[in-house]
């Protein structure tokens, strides 16, 4: 669904038409309105405002609140037992806006960021190391922006701690060059922003909740308590299933990676507080 009249009926019609290649057999329906949507099991939101030059986070924020509140009211009444994953950023202040719009159960709205940036992370150390990217096992944690956390306790390399193959300096270049992933793309691409990986990790979040494969993934949740984080939506490792969010799992961090995850909260609930300013 778009408001922008053709532009989805286009990319259903040219998806339908990559069935017979591909291997599929479900037809997607484009729409301008929300009445083809009713009764859907999830939903993913990207609509958004992108930010412009001159525009402060400010003026992005109260833009997007007004796009996604306006979507999650119409998720609410035309489907109302939907799980749904927020895309639009600021990530962290829109899972705010959905969850505090829809007043579904916590479970039922999560936040894309996680993955997308744990992605990057797994791609800079196997490029570093050489080896496939499958081998490499790491997520990043936190807020969707400069505060996100690599967890490089928790990162190895066909189960060999990563601390013992790229020294500590290193590691930091790599950890750095996360953060900046998103931003690294938009110079590259001058317009517009990353595609392909985000909605790969769209993908797997989908795929986890539909086939109740119960992934254990980072994602944002609204955390009430886990990791000493109460009424934020952050990025944590969640056991992703039929219902949602099945569980917050906790695990021990290095006491500096528990101050960044603090300092990162810390971001998130200033981005909350704004919120209500706009």
């Amino acid at each position: 669904m778009d408001i922008v009249e053709g532009l989805p009926q286009g990319k259903a019609l040219d998806l339908n038409q990559s069935g017979p290649v591909v291997g599929y057999e479900p037809n997607m329906v484009g729409t301008n309105g929300y009445e083809e949507t009713s009764g859907s099991d999830i939903v993913v939101i990207t609509s958004g405002f992108p930010r412009q030059p001159g525009m402060s986070r400010d003026d992005l924020l109260a833009k997007n609140k007004e796009i996604v509140g306006g979507v999650a009211s119409e998720v609410k009444d035309r489907s109302p037992d939907a799980i749904v994953i927020v895309v639009t950023n600021p990530l962290d202040a829109m899972c705010h806006v959905t969850f505090d719009t829809t007043q579904f159960p916590r479970q039922r709205v999560i936040g894309m960021a996680g993955i997308l940036d744990s992605a990057r992370f797994r791609t800079f150390l196997a490029w570093e190391l050489g080896v496939s990217v499958r081998d490499v096992t790491g997520f990043v944690l936190g807020g969707h922006g400069d505060t996100m956390v690599p967890v490089v306790s928790y990162t190895n390399v066909a189960g060999v701690p990563v601390r013992q193959k790229i020294s500590e300096q290193r590691l930091e270049e790599i950890v750095q060059r996360t953060r900046d992933g998103g931003a690294e793309v938009v110079k590259l691409l001058q317009k517009g922003s990353a595609y392909y990986a985000p909605a790969a990790a769209v993908a797997e979040m989908v795929d986890s909740i539909v086939f109740d494969q119960k992934r254990v993934l980072p994602c944002a949740a609204l955390c009430q308590g886990e990791f000493g984080i109460d009424g934020l939506f952050v990025g944590v490792p969640v056991r992703l299933g039929a219902e949602g969010v099945e569980e917050i799992v906790e695990i021990e961090l290095e006491d500096d990676e528990r101050a960044e995850l603090e300092k990162s909260a810390s971001a998130v609930q200033e981005l909350v507080e704004a919120l209500r300013t706009v």
